[in-house]
This record gives C-alpha cells, sequence and structure tokens, in this order.
C-alpha cells in the first residue's frame, strides 16, 4: 500500500514522523509531499524530506491520505492541488486521517459536510460551518475518516489509522 502525507513547515513534529514511521514499520511505501521540494521543518525544528511537491501528485497512485497538524495545514488549505488530491481521496472512499489542524484542509476541500470527526479546539467552529458535526473525542472514525485532537490521542489515532488501512487492503 502506498501512502501520502501532505505537509509544510511548521508542522507538529511527532504527528508526522508518528504515522510515517509506524507505516514504515508496517512495510508500506511512504511519500511526503509538500508545496516545494525542499525539506520542511516541523514546530519542533525536525527536518523532513520531501518526495514530492503537492503540484506533482497523482492521488490515484494512493491508497492512504495522512495529513499532520501545526501550522503546516494553515499553508496547504487554500492550494488548489492540496484541495483536489483531498478532494479524490474523499469521493472515492479511500483512507484519509487527520490529526490536530488537518481537519482545516479537509474543511477547505469541502469534504466535511455529513461527517462526523474531531481536531484541535481550533476547528471546532470550522467543522459545523462546513456542515459536519464535530465532537470531542480523543478519536474519531467516520467511514473512511479517521480524526483525533492532538499528540496525546496519537496512540489511539494510530491504532485506528493501522485498523482502516488493514480494511481497505485488497
Amino acid at each position: 500500500m502506498k501512502a501520502l502525507i501532505l505537509s509544510a513547515d511548521q508542522f507538529e513534529d511527532v504527528e508526522l514522523l508518528a504515522p510515517q514511521y509506524r507505516l514504515l514499520e508496517a512495510g508500506y511505501e511512504v511519500t511526503v509531499a509538500a508545496p516545494a521540494t525542499d525539506p520542511i521543518t516541523g514546530k519542533k525544528g525536525y527536518e523532513v524530506a520531501v518526495d514530492r511537491s503537492v503540484a506533482d501528485v497523482d492521488p490515484a497512485g494512493f491508497e492512504l491520505l495522512v495529513l499532520p497538524g501545526g501550522k503546516a495545514p494553515a499553508a496547504l488549505r487554500d492550494d488548489p492541488a492540496v484541495q483536489a488530491i483531498t478532494q479524490h481521496f474523499m469521493d472515492a472512499g479511500k483512507p484519509v486521517v487527520a490529526i490536530c489542524h488537518g481537519p482545516e484542509i479537509l474543511v477547505s476541500a469541502d469534504r466535511v459536510r455529513g461527517r462526523t470527526l474531531t481536531g484541535h479546539a481550533d476547528v471546532r467552529d470550522a467543522v459545523p460551518a462546513a456542515g459536519g458535526d464535530y465532537v470531542d473525542e480523543e478519536v474519531v472514525v467516520d467511514g473512511n475518516l479517521v480524526t483525533s485532537r492532538v499528540p496525546k490521542d496519537i496512540p489511539a489515532w494510530l491504532r485506528e489509522m493501522m485498523a482502516l488501512v488493514e480494511s481497505h487492503k485488497s
């Protein structure tokens, strides 16, 4: 299975690294995409190599989308390529996992309508404004979508992420 992580500078380090390493450990191929191909730096200073720009991503070649949080989603959410990638995954029913501010991208891509999700308290108002239901829970699974709030929720988020991707293996 091929996983795609969309991020940018000022990502929440652990929210990108934990799913990346968990997927690699499980034998998945993981691609990191950002607005440019330069390495991106997290809020805590961790540098991550970028495999390709978001403009060069063909979402049809991936089975899982990971949307880490931090400040990166604010830099990504209005990018037409990021929106198109997100729409592809959601419309195709492919697994999508988002944490913290990651759901901002789902809101901008207009893909939360009728969905139940969680995220950082900062997205609490944006989700219902876009037609979704926000709940303040550790992890929420709604069909192909798994969301969590903050770094302390990562164990539950990763558990549900792995259950979701394993259920989608062909």
